[in-house]
């Protein structure tokens, strides 16, 4: 099968989860909207085709089926790329972990939009502070902190005990979170040693890591959920 992508172009955003799974599994896959352009996205968004109507990008069309939302495409990849372990209960481990992951990313969203997505940075800047620093001292740690927890309830190296879809988006989150809290991520490093060596093993996978030094990974940019704001960022 071929598989193929919908996301917004220009940043990696949510749709990075996925490319890291399809990237993992060697999945054939198209990126449609950056090979394409953004119009044949605007048209499963607006009701033009007979598929199932999604709210908003990523999602994913295998074959008949057409799969929004992270942790659904996640859900369904893992189960037909052999990237979560085989049993009900990991499958659904798996997921609420991602969704999880997924509660995290918007708090991270909403630490530079506070107030209103439609709105510019610069027009919440005071709003923003306020939400960052709460999301540094008190998000941050209970947040990455759980996950630390769930590596060492398994085998320490894997959120599952054994690699999953999850592992992937967890470096996804950490590669994320350096970007935008550089200094805050510094002061939290020591405590998470399984996440960081997690980090650095998904990095180092051959399929990964050939993905990683292609122009196809896109860096993380002031457009995207991950944004770089040093006032949002511990003091130096």
């Amino acid at each position: 099968m071929i598989y193929e992508l919908y996301y917004w172009t220009g940043i990696p955003g949510r749709g990075e989860f996925v490319r890291l799974a399809l990237e993992d599994a060697g999945a054939d896959y198209v990126d449609v909207c950056r090979e394409r352009g953004d119009a044949l996205m605007d048209a499963f968004l607006s009701g033009e085709h007979e598929h199932a109507l999604p709210f908003a990008p990523p999602f994913l069309r295998a074959g008949r089926l057409l799969i929004a939302q992270t942790a659904a495409i996640l859900d369904y990849l893992g189960q037909h790329l052999g990237l979560v372990p085989e049993g009900e209960a990991r499958r659904i481990q798996a997921n609420q972990l991602q969704l999880t992951i997924a509660d995290l990313v918007a708090e991270v969203h909403d630490s530079h939009h506070p107030v209103a997505a439609r709105l510019y940075y610069e027009d919440q800047q005071v709003e923003a502070a306020r939400r960052a620093a709460d999301l540094r001292q008190h998000r941050l740690p209970k947040y990455l902190g759980y996950f630390e927890r769930v590596l060492e309830r398994a085998d320490g190296r894997h959120a599952l005990g054994s690699p999953s879809y999850v592992d992937l988006s967890l470096f996804q989150l950490l590669a994320g979170l350096h970007y935008a809290f550089p200094r805050a991520m510094a002061r939290l490093r020591p405590g998470l040693p399984r996440l960081h060596a997690l980090a650095e093993e998904v990095a180092a996978r051959p399929r990964i890591a050939a993905y990683l030094a292609s122009p196809r990974r896109l860096p993380f940019n002031e457009s995207g959920i991950f944004r770089h704001y040093p006032a949002l960022d511990d003091a130096a």
